[in-house]
């Protein structure tokens, strides 16, 4: 069987909720992103046979937006397109599922990626179809409603939202305010160094934004670091819940952006001209409670790393993407590790943010870079997912 070789990984930056990205809708964002990636690489577009990319968000606005945006991007009509979704994992999902049409000859070169507008989601109702005689009719908040209706009320009982499974874990594990507020911290100083150190300039495309008024403007820089956090301000934060240790300062944030890469078959690479940053050595997912959906790397990872022979401690750099700072520790408790020279190095979603469709391919775009940095050979992604799920993926660098 071929191996999936992932070839010119990007992404743009990552804009803050209602923030510098608000005006500029999926299909333009994934466009962005599709376009410097053959850019990139020097592919031919015609070449791509599918275009797969996750949205946790989607609407009619944009459907089926792996085909939109292989449109809006200029490829040829003949370059198909897909959308897929498995929530928090979705961007992570399809880099698996491109590398599994590579893998099995169904396919030779697609482009996969993720998107989300998170500050584009839409109000919705469920009771205007056939008319309402007489009352009130609700519009729900899709971004909240995703939340609460993330498992069947029936078998699971209410759940919140993914905060009380946080929570949750926080219990179950004994993390404090104080640990959740201290890595919450780490991670927004890893990422305001990175972007000082030029270490996401190789993977960063810019966004082009226009304007109402006055001309367009670049948008180039990930517009959620805080890098004046202190474990003081983020202490006098008040908690979501009573009682609890989940503050705006310690979660992930909601974002506007999107990532691509291409998925080629390693015998392509060659005639082709390309050069692979690295190869999907394998990925498995797995599910979890959903009230406790955070800890579902966990068993993710253990089916993933008995499958192909390995251990955590071959990774060189592991990601947990970050959508609370009491999940990712809960993890790491789990594992059994408090390695932080390996573990989120250059931040996550706590810094950098969390646009949810999008973030499994940010996440990998910029573990490879990083392993390219070091010159590391395996590197691991984690996600949580809500409803209870975990997705896991190991690299290797050629």
């Amino acid at each position: 069987m071929t191996r999936a070789a992932i070839v010119a990984p990007v992404r743009t930056p990552i804009g803050a909720f209602g923030g510098s990205l608000r005006q500029v809708p999926v299909e333009k964002l994934g466009a962005t992103v599709a376009r410097a990636t053959v850019e990139r690489a020097g592919l031919d577009p015609a070449l791509i046979e599918d275009v797969v990319f996750a949205q946790s968000y989607a609407n009619s606005e944009t459907p089926c937006v792996g085909r939109w945006i292989a449109l809006e991007a200029g490829f040829p009509v003949e370059v198909a397109g897909m959308q897929l979704d498995r929530r928090c994992g979705g961007g992570l999902q399809a880099i698996a599922t491109a590398a599994m049409m590579v893998q099995s000859g169904a396919a030779e070169v697609v482009m996969a990626g993720g998107v989300e507008s998170m500050s584009n989601v839409e109000y919705y109702t469920t009771d205007m179809r056939w008319g309402g005689r007489f009352g009130s009719t609700v519009f729900h908040d899709r971004l909240d409603r995703g939340r609460e209706r993330a498992q069947p009320v029936a078998r699971f009982g209410e759940i919140s939202g993914m905060i009380e499974t946080a929570e949750n874990l926080a219990r179950d594990y004994g993390i404090t305010r104080e640990q959740a507020d201290a890595y919450a911290v780490r991670s927004q100083r890893r990422a305001a160094a990175a972007w000082e150190s030029g270490a996401f300039a190789d993977e960063v495309v810019p966004v082009t934004v226009d304007r109402r008024k006055g001309g367009p403007v670049i948008f180039d820089r990930d517009e959620g670091i805080r890098p004046d956090t202190s474990p003081e301000r983020l202490a006098a934060l008040r908690a979501v819940e009573t009682g609890g240790i989940v503050t705006a300062g310690n979660a992930c944030q909601q974002n506007d952006a999107a990532a691509a890469c291409l998925v080629v078959s390693e015998d392509l690479l060659e005639p082709l001209g390309l050069t692979p940053l690295a190869y999907l050595k394998g990925w498995a997912a797995a599910g979890c409670e959903p009230s406790r959906m955070g800890i579902g790397p966990v068993p993710a990872t253990a089916r993933l790393l008995r499958r192909l022979g390995m251990r955590l401690d071959d990774m060189d750099l592991i990601e947990v993407n970050e959508a609370f700072a009491c999940q990712v520790l809960a993890v790491l408790a789990a594992w059994g590790i408090d390695d932080t020279e390996r573990v989120n190095v250059n931040g996550s979603g706590i810094s950098l943010g969390h646009p949810v469709g999008a973030t499994g391919v940010r996440v990998m775009t910029t573990l490879l870079h990083e392993l390219e940095r070091r010159q590391g050979r395996f590197g691991l992604e984690t996600m949580c997912v809500g409803g209870g799920q975990g997705i896991a993926a190991v690299f290797e660098r050629p």
